[in-house]
């Protein structure tokens, strides 16, 4: 079957609904394995630090990819990228199943990284692409609302996975779910991209300079990767704190990850309700909210501590986080709807780039040993997104005027 094909029309509802299904898959590349990584620690005879430096090379390549592959996209069209990135992420699961390296192990990963980044901008950019009006915001407003899916989602079917079957069980789902998005992409998708740009070097650069200048569209990304630093931080070091310090299984780590995704897209769902509200006005309501919860923790260390507290807070931590990142992934992606394949690898490159950097870098300085350190971390990337938030209040008090 010929890949340069064009979407038939009579199929746009079913490509939708693969769009769709590989929205969360960069979560799933991640979030699935969380509760085997105290496992492949011991496994591959490696420190904790050295097993969760596959989350980090995994999110900077996989942002950094983005930063590269929307010019690509725009020039070439989504579709042929997309195909072969399957198969690629398909053979790199395979091998990391299949190997005990665990420099092997990073290799694949940064491959996950970017055939993950040319899968899921392609798909962002198949929406901007295919609909327009209130139909495309909508449909804008829900990518982070589905992506949270694969927090709940794959924790959950990781920790049955690692407890049954091992944990190269988990990268052998990860292939097998690619392949069989492969075959159905083939038969029910296509090209969409409507006008293709040169890919001419300088007139690219002008474009992504054009849109890191703009103010509140960088601060609107760094709003993204403090948000979703929150999410990764826990996702780092929870099972770590589940099973080394309480002593409780993977399954149990599994279950606080789906828990934890729930609160994800209850924040989406939030963000989603109050789209038309005025912006800056319930971003700074919802940072008031989660400034609360963060401080509430951690005055309450002292008299409750354990799963349920932890898991209690960090819930209400992260639905707020899950506002936030709704509601500036949607403002964001819709900012320059003629460069939508560079938009969006604009957004999600440097969103990742920020998670990975900022997530390590604090874990590194603060391990999450237990619940008081992964509260100083939460409450840290809480005061930077106040800061941040009041930077972008000023900006556009600036413009108004």
């Amino acid at each position: 079957m010929n890949p340069a094909k064009t979407l038939n029309p009579r199929h746009q509802g079913i490509s939708t609904v693969l769009a769709f299904s590989l929205i969360p898959l960069s979560g799933f590349a991640t979030d699935i394995y969380i509760p085997s990584l105290p496992t492949m620690a011991a496994t591959l005879r490696v420190t904790d630090i050295q097993v969760q430096m596959t989350l980090s090379l995994f999110l900077i390549s996989y942002g950094v990819a983005q930063l590269f592959v929307g010019s690509l996209l725009d020039s070439f069209g989504r579709y042929r990228i997309n195909l072969i990135s399957l198969v690629v992420f398909a053979l790199a699961s395979i091998v990391i199943a299949n190997t005990g390296s665990i420099y092997l192990i990073y290799a694949m990963r940064i491959i996950h990284g970017i055939t993950v980044g040319a899968i899921v901008v392609s798909k962002r950019a198949y929406f901007v692409d295919v609909f327009s009006g209130d139909q495309l915001k909508h449909y804008l407003s829900m990518f982070s609302i589905i992506w949270a899916t694969a927090p709940i989602i794959a924790p959950f079917a990781g920790g049955y996975l690692q407890s049954y079957f091992g944990w190269q069980a988990n990268f052998y789902f990860l292939a097998g779910f690619a392949i069989i998005i492969l075959v159905l992409e083939m038969i029910f998708s296509g090209e969409t991209i409507r006008q293709r740009m040169a890919f001419n070097i300088k007139t690219i650069s002008i474009v992504y300079a054009d849109m890191i200048r703009t103010p509140s569209f960088t601060l609107g990304i760094v709003m993204l990767g403090l948000a979703y630093s929150m999410v990764m931080i826990y996702n780092m070091t929870g099972p770590f704190i589940i099973e080394h310090q309480l002593g409780l299984s993977p399954i149990v780590a599994g279950y606080s990850s789906l828990i934890l995704g729930a609160a994800v897209m209850v924040g989406g769902l939030m963000g989603k309700a109050t789209i038309n509200k005025p912006f800056n006005k319930k971003l700074f309501i919802n940072l008031a909210l989660q400034s609360f919860f963060g401080i509430a923790m951690l005055l309450s260390l002292d008299y409750l501590s354990g799963l349920y507290a932890m898991i209690f807070f960090a819930f209400l931590i992260h639905a707020s986080s899950g506002y936030t990142f709704n509601s500036f992934f949607t403002f964001c992606l819709s900012r320059f709807p003629k460069n939508a394949g560079i938009a969006s690898g604009l957004t999600g490159g440097i969103n990742y780039v920020i998670v990975s950097f900022l997530s390590y870098g604090i874990i590194y300085l603060i391990p999450a040993k237990d619940e008081r350190n992964l509260n100083y971390s939460y409450l840290i990337l809480i005061a930077l997104s106040v800061l941040v938030m009041l930077g972008i209040y000023k900006m556009t008090r600036k413009s108004a005027v």
